[in-house]
């Protein structure tokens, strides 16, 4: 999961695109980069750690230009500690290319492969991304007609990136000299939008990851990028737009809506807030088909993501709903944390229980999902500290049973609290004296059920059905084994680079 931001603007856009991603910041807190566009020259600033901690008041002065784009990272394919993996990727051959992506490639060994061997490009990361920008400018010098580049050009270049690439993407580019591009993987399974603000001086546009960067800085959400759909906004704001793909089909990723968006976004027609909504109230249903017979007094959610459904929960079921929780919103989210030790320290630092809340109790605690299982463990026994009577836990989301290789990092089965275990070995695990689970048919129709033209989802993570066909037991092997060896991985990627080709870098 990252967050991805474009901009092209009739004014400066540094500061917007620092506000943008500052809206994208839950999207990933490892690394932030900008990149801006004057006339055929780029300026890049990017590094580890949060937006505010990239970038200060010299670096914004040193991205000028109407034209720009931003991403905020976490690790998919690569390394957490590797500076040269923080994104946008450059490349200067055969056209000045700057990338940003939001997902990842299952078959970016292969195209490592191909890329040196028959394209003849070198690919000096670890990161799929990389890869993806090659594949781009490859297609783009092939399509090119003098290497010269128009629209028609640019969509046939955007067909062969899709006829070669497998995964999960989307992405946000610039062309030296040319303007903006953005495209969607053809089943679209990471998120797009784009929206567009009039001024006194003509159209501005923004393309990114969620609505809620367009709401806060004035830009009126048009729709989603479709799948297998590429647009272009020409350095004059011209806005162009293409179907590019063979048979697209839309399957968003369902984590986005249980979990990875910000309840006020908007994703494929879709309120992430509405359909959380939704998701407490199937949730109930099943409590009251199933579970009757628990004696609950209360209903605590563990924040953020979790609070609409719980609240709903609540009021369908006629329990209190209370706070029980008080979160530091300076820690990252644990989800994202790279480490287990890391992630296990965290809980403690980043909630704290109201102990007038859990005394003496029966407890519903509601979370949007259960992963790794640590995060449940711990806050189970926080509310036993607080003086919890009994604490049952409910979880929006159906179990986590099977490896997500489309840009979630729960890339191992071993990692996840649910594997080869059932509903009661999960409770004992976690400490609770019961645990209910959203079924993953009631998951699709509480969001389904908000647009009824989004039918199909990508729910590789409860079902195991992986809907680019090349994911095999092997691939899923070896992302097992380079995850197992991660140790190893970082630090070879502390020596690699993204070779500095000619960029114009602010300081940092």
């Amino acid at each position: 999961m990252c967050g991805i931001l474009g901009v092209v603007a009739q004014s400066p856009v540094n500061q917007v695109l620092y506000d943008g991603l500052l809206m994208l910041q839950h999207r990933g807190q490892d690394a932030a980069g900008i990149v801006t566009a004057q006339e055929n020259t780029f300026h890049m600033h990017k590094g580890l750690g949060m937006v505010r901690d990239v970038f200060r008041t010299r670096n914004m002065r040193a991205l000028p230009g109407n034209i720009g784009i931003g991403h905020v990272r976490y690790p998919t394919a690569g390394s957490a500690e590797s500076p040269a993996e923080a994104q946008p990727f450059y490349v200067n051959s055969p056209f000045g290319i700057v990338l940003g992506h939001n997902g990842n490639l299952t078959n970016a060994a292969e195209l490592d492969k191909q890329l040196f061997q028959s394209d003849r490009r070198h690919v000096n990361t670890h990161s799929d991304s990389e890869v993806l920008l090659n594949v781009l400018a490859h297609e783009l010098q092939e399509c090119a007609t003098s290497y010269q580049l128009d629209p028609a050009t640019i969509f046939a270049a955007v067909s062969g990136v899709h006829r070669r690439c497998q995964g999960a993407y989307a992405v946000i580019a610039m062309i030296a000299g040319y303007g903006l591009l953005a495209f969607r993987d053809p089943y679209g399974i990471r998120p797009l939008v784009f929206g567009a603000a009039e001024t006194d001086h003509g159209t501005e546009y923004m393309v990114a990851s969620e609505s809620v960067a367009l709401d806060t800085l004035g830009f009126k959400l048009i729709r989603d990028v479709a799948p297998g759909e590429a647009i272009f906004i020409d350095d004059k704001g011209c806005f162009y737009s293409k179907q590019c793909a063979i048979d697209p089909t839309l399957n968003p990723c369902i984590f986005e809506y249980v979990y990875l968006a910000r309840p006020d976004s908007i994703m494929d027609g879709i309120s992430i807030y509405e359909s959380r909504l939704n998701m407490g109230s199937s949730l109930a249903d099943k409590i009251n088909k199933t579970m009757r017979h628990l004696d609950i007094d209360v209903v605590i959610p563990i924040p953020e993501s979790s609070r609409p459904s719980a609240l709903q929960l609540a009021n369908h079921l006629g329990i209190n709903f209370r706070e029980g929780f008080v979160k530091n919103r300076y820690i990252g989210r644990t989800f994202i944390m790279p480490g287990q030790q890391h992630r296990r320290k965290s809980v403690r630092q980043k909630l704290n229980a109201i102990s007038i809340e859990f005394r003496g109790k029966n407890v519903l605690l509601v979370d949007d999902s259960i992963v790794r299982g640590t995060t449940s463990r711990e806050i189970v026994q926080m509310a036993q500290e607080a003086g919890a009577r009994k604490i049952y836990f409910a979880s929006a989301a159906p179990p986590v049973r099977f490896p997500n290789v489309y840009g979630i990092d729960m890339p191992t089965r071993q990692e996840l609290i649910a594997t080869d275990r059932d509903d009661d070995e999960i409770c004992r695990e976690i400490g609770a004296d019961g645990l209910v689970y959203q079924d993953l048919e009631s998951l699709k129709n509480a969001i389904s059920s908000v647009n009824s033209l989004v039918k199909n989802f990508e729910s590789s993570c409860f079902d195991g059905n992986y809907i680019t066909k090349d994911v095999t037991q092997e691939y899923l092997a070896g992302i097992e084994l380079q995850r197992n060896s991660g140790t190893k991985i970082s630090q070879s990627n502390r020596h690699s680079t993204q070779l500095d080709l000619g960029l114009e870098l602010t300081d940092s």
